[in-house]
């Protein structure tokens, strides 16, 4: 599945009422480390045919940022049944990032 641009307009539909897990990438262009990460969110999407993967643009969508607290990103967020069940921090690899969808 590809990768999904989150919004605060498609948001409640992609991530809150989703009935798969959701992994959410908060990331900014100019963000070296959210560089890094993107391409292994780019592998989790296409591995991981039974989850949601998205990108929160930290720039373009400050009210999503501020809503689950973002200080630094990247920050990766797993949200199943509209609840945050997972997060984590900083680069993570391929392997680290499936075993956060298990959920």
């Amino acid at each position: 599945m590809a990768v999904l641009t989150i919004t605060k307009e498609n948001f409640d539909q992609e991530v809150l009422k989703s009935d798969k897990p959701v992994l959410l990438d908060f990331w900014a262009s100019w963000c070296g480390p959210c560089r890094m990460v993107a391409p292994v969110i780019e592998e989790v999407a296409a591995i991981a045919s039974d989850k949601k993967v998205g990108k929160v643009n930290v720039d373009e969508q400050p009210e999503l940022a501020s809503s689950f607290q973002v200080m630094s990103i990247p920050t990766l967020v797993v949200i199943k049944d509209g609840k945050v069940v997972n997060t984590a921090v900083g680069v993570r690899s391929k392997d680290a990032l499936l075993k956060m969808l298990e959920v």
